[in-house]
């Protein structure tokens, strides 16, 4: 029986945080299928990462607050195995679009299981889990949802459109991944895991956050200005003015006190910006990228 802790721990609507990617890809896919599109997004928003959640949290056993959940429940047993029934229905839906981005979903499962698994887990390693979790949930997300949409193979990884596009998508993950951690010194101490923000440190990881964030904004920039698209820069710039503006009032209130605004409540508020700007921006990107909305007569 699937308890309603595990159901919490699966922490479905933490996908939205993950959506800019699949709506970027989507944008910049030339190939469009609407059964393929739902399928990809149904197996990627609705099964993969909140197997990937419940699989880490089971193996985590956090008492603290984590992404998505202010006081999260005990684990139990059943979240093991409803994780894994989760992993495989993504991976069953995967396989009916191709072989390939089945094992795509399979590769992207396998290493967030490593993240937490306490025979490897990644996540004690600062610089290499940064890395990792920025790169797969950046570009191989955006290389794998690009295939998956377009019906396409392996070769798709390493082709330009696909591969600059997705390095991009892996900068904003970069920049802001540290944030997440932020709250979390106090527990991720206890465990024994360094996370990269608690090596920074607090102050550390605003600073690092903030240079980048700058170097993402000027290769957003240039990639739209390579495209011949300054409209769609100045509503990329616009997008982000207010997730700049939260994270400069929250930097504001570290300076003055670090331990006191290193909390959940702003780490999620940062989240929550990030997530609903760049999805509304990416969105709008893909009606006017396509020109879907011209070829309907709107």
């Amino acid at each position: 029986m699937v308890s309603i802790s595990s159901l919490k721990h699966l922490r479905i609507p933490f996908s939205l945080f993950l959506m800019p990617v699949f709506f970027f890809a989507l944008a910049l896919t030339s190939n469009h299928n609407e059964s393929r599109i739902l399928w990809v997004f149904i197996a990627l928003h609705l099964f993969l990462y909140p197997s990937s959640n419940g699989y880490n949290s089971y193996f985590d056993k956090d008492e603290e607050s984590i992404g998505g959940l202010k006081n999260p429940p005990k684990v139990t047993k059943d979240l093991y195995w409803l994780s894994l029934i989760f992993f495989l229905t993504a991976l069953i839906i995967g396989a009916s679009i191709n072989f390939s981005f089945a094992l795509m979903l399979f590769i992207y499962g396998a290493v967030s299981m490593a993240y937490s698994h306490p025979s490897v887990r990644i996540k004690k390693y600062p610089w290499l889990s940064w890395f990792i979790a920025g790169f797969f949930q950046g570009y191989f997300t955006f290389a794998m949802t690009y295939a998956g949409i377009s019906n396409l193979q392996w070769e798709v990884l390493y082709k330009p459109h696909v591969l600059i596009p997705g390095l991009l998508t892996s900068l904003m993950l970069w920049g802001n991944y540290p944030l997440t951690q932020v709250y979390q010194h106090g527990e991720d101490a206890r465990r024994g895991d360094r996370t990269l923000s608690l090596v920074l440190g607090i102050k550390g990881t605003f600073l690092f956050s903030a240079i980048a964030f700058m170097l993402t904004g000027a290769a957003f920039a240039w990639f739209f200005l390579n495209r011949n698209q300054t409209q769609i820069l100045w509503v990329y710039l616009a997008a982000m003015t207010p997730i700049m503006i939260y994270f400069l009032i929250w930097f504001n209130f570290i300076r003055l006190n670090p331990t006191k605004y290193a909390n959940y409540n702003w780490a999620m508020g940062m989240n929550y910006f990030s997530a609903l700007s760049l999805n509304a921006f990416f969105i709008y990107y893909f009606f006017e990228n396509t020109q879907i909305l011209q070829a309907l007569g709107y």
